[in-house]
């Protein structure tokens, strides 16, 4: 009887979930996260530079977990060192430096790679060109001649070069089909006319047609300087040795003049509020993009910057656009905010849809969120939260060491300090509600936003009138 009066209680806590505290450990799931340990992300002795005597500098990081390399290099220039004609010859350029180099054309280059079951890639931003190359180990001196071909001797082929130009003409009239696309060209032009800024990142059909072998060839030499590039590797390589053979591949680079990087932006911009309507008749969704200018890379408020952002609409589910026009109002199934970083101030914007009766609904909402966030900045609970959130997710983009040799040279390209992810974390929970306040004050600008809507000019436009000027475009 006594066995039976002790088992009833214990089997009706156990039913309720109520014995874990005393029958033993909590489940993981319940307890909280460890704290984040603030450490440096490379291990002493990983981590290399070294600078040559031409100005080329040199980093290494020092992973043997794994037979595998990758095989880099960077110059501190990209698109928006294009002249405004020129728009989208960076990137043209990077396209043809991977079509031949050296004593290979584009069919025996790419063999090359095939043969080595490696990867070859060239890119192109607004700010850098990368040439870059990943293999086994045991390869590292093939794709080193590889990768000093690419980037120091390509042979910027005519026949290859027409192909490449039409491929891009094609591909710029197929982009023309998705209405975010339209929303984000058309965004830039009215932020930053007669400005490179102004124009799409892969140039215009005007802009590319004029592109050619021989303004590739020029463009090559002019940002294709060793007193402005990078060589990198990581993975499994020796530091020393690593750096005697881009001493020998690469020490012989002429240091060349550093490139101008271009004129910056117009401010503000715009200097007044615009709407421009891209008819598109055929939707019945509402793509809406707004902008203004923004912030640089190397902003001294960019981590305040980034977590005001983080609460009023670039934190999810969590931000205040979202809460206010998905979970309250019901008008779209996303929306979110973002600065967009570079070596001059790119733009804030911020990117959404709707049905299109909802657009002017939509618009005054999101308009509403940005003008509270001025005299309403974020709470203490709300920084809290995106403190957290950006210190969790940090080295979710840091988990190899290709990430971090990738993220290291970023730092260089833009001169920010060494240790600059190292400290991220401590930068950012050391930012006040203050600081957030004053960043929304000084880099929110809804009373005069750039607003461009694609969808069927017919009936918007009777919506957003009051908005301010209303223009109505072609796709």
């Amino acid at each position: 009887m006594i066995r039976s009066r002790v088992a009833w209680p214990l089997l009706v806590l156990l039913a309720l979930g109520l014995g874990c505290a005393w029958l033993g450990p909590r489940p993981a799931w319940e307890l909280p996260p460890p704290p984040v340990e603030d450490r440096p992300l490379v291990e002493p002795g990983r981590l290399h530079r070294a600078r040559l005597e031409n100005g080329l500098d040199v980093l290494v990081l020092e992973d043997h977990r794994l037979p595998r390399v990758t095989l880099g290099v960077t110059v501190r220039r990209g698109e928006a060192s294009v002249p405004l004609e020129r728009a989208g010859l960076a990137g043209y350029t990077a396209e043809l430096m991977q079509r031949g180099a050296g004593k290979r054309d584009a069919l025996a280059l790419a063999r090359s790679i095939e043969d080595l079951g490696a990867e070859l890639s060239v890119g192109a931003d607004w700010d850098s060109m990368t040439v870059e190359v990943s293999g086994l180990a045991s390869d590292l001196d093939r794709l080193l001649e590889i990768l000093a071909d690419v980037a120091l001797r390509p042979r910027f082929d005519p026949a290859e070069a027409a192909k490449a130009r039409a491929e891009r003409l094609a591909g710029l009239e197929a982009q023309k089909d998705d209405p975010k696309t339209l929303a984000a060209w058309n965004l830039a032009r009215v932020l930053y006319p007669g400005h490179r800024f102004g124009l799409p990142l892969p140039g215009t059909p005007d802009t590319v047609r004029g592109l050619d072998a021989a303004a590739a060839r020029a463009f090559h030499q002019r940002v294709f300087v060793a007193r402005d590039a990078i060589v990198y590797g990581s993975g499994d390589l020796s530091a020393a040795d690593f750096q005697r053979r881009v001493r020998e591949g690469f020490g012989a680079w002429a240091p060349g003049e550093v490139p101008d990087p271009g004129p910056p932006p117009p401010t503000p911009a715009p200097p007044a509020r615009r709407v421009v309507i891209v008819d598109r008749p055929d939707l019945v969704q509402a793509q809406i993009a707004f902008g203004h200018e923004g912030i640089s890379r190397t902003d001294p408020q960019r981590y305040a910057v980034s977590l005001m952002n983080s609460v009023v609409g670039g934190g999810g589910f969590s931000s205040r656009l979202m809460e206010r026009v998905r979970a309250d109002a019901g008008l779209t199934y996303s929306v979110g905010s973002g600065f967009v970083l570079r070596r001059a101030p790119g733009p804030f914007v911020v990117q959404t849809f709707t049905r299109v009766p909802e657009a002017r609904r939509v618009i005054d909402l999101v308009l509403s969120v940005l003008d509270r966030a001025r005299t309403d900045p974020p709470t203490p609970k709300e920084l809290r939260d995106a403190q957290s959130d950006a210190v969790g997710s940090f080295a979710l983009g840091l988990e190899t060491s290709d990430a971090i040799a990738d993220a290291l040279v970023g730092l260089d390209v833009y001169g920010l300090p060494q240790d600059a992810l190292d400290t991220y974390r401590g930068r950012i929970r050391a930012v006040t509600t203050a600081e957030t306040a004053q960043a929304a004050l000084d880099h929110l600008h809804p009373e005069r936003m750039g607003i461009v809507v694609v969808g069927p000019a017919k009936a918007l436009r009777p919506q957003l009138e009051g908005l301010g000027p209303v223009e109505v475009v072609k796709p």
